[in-house]
C-alpha cells in the first residue's frame, strides 16, 4: 500500500510540473535557419511560427522555389532544435523516469 501512495504522490507531483512545464511552453523560443542564414524562422515551445525573416536578395521573382524550400528547410531545422529542447526538459522534469518512447506529455 504504501508503494501505491509513494506512486500517487509522484503522479501528483508530475502534474504539477507538467503544468509549469505548459506555462514554460509559452516562453520558449528556438531559431531556425535555412541558406545560410538567408532565411530564419523563429518557433515557440509548443511548434508554432512566430517571425520570419527573409534577406532581401532573396526577394525577386526568379527565386520563389528557392524561397519555398529554405521555408521548408527551416522550419525543419527549428522543429529539430525545439525537440532537442523538449527532450532535454522533459528529461529534468520526469527525473529520468522511464517513459514509453513516443509519449508526448504536452
Amino acid at each position: 500500500m504504501a508503494d501505491f501512495l509513494g506512486l500517487m504522490k509522484q503522479a501528483a507531483e508530475l502534474k504539477s510540473k507538467m503544468e509549469a512545464m505548459q506555462a514554460e511552453l509559452d516562453r520558449i523560443e528556438v531559431e531556425g535557419t535555412a541558406g545560410g542564414g538567408l532565411l530564419t524562422l523563429k518557433l515557440s515551445g509548443k511548434g508554432e511560427v512566430k517571425a520570419a525573416h527573409v534577406e532581401e536578395s532573396l526577394l525577386k521573382a526568379d527565386q520563389r522555389e528557392i524561397v519555398e524550400d529554405l521555408i521548408v528547410a527551416a522550419h525543419a531545422d527549428a522543429r529539430r532544435k525545439l525537440e532537442a529542447v523538449l527532450q532535454d526538459k522533459m528529461q529534468a522534469l520526469t527525473g529520468g523516469l522511464p517513459l514509453p518512447p513516443g509519449l508526448k506529455l504536452f
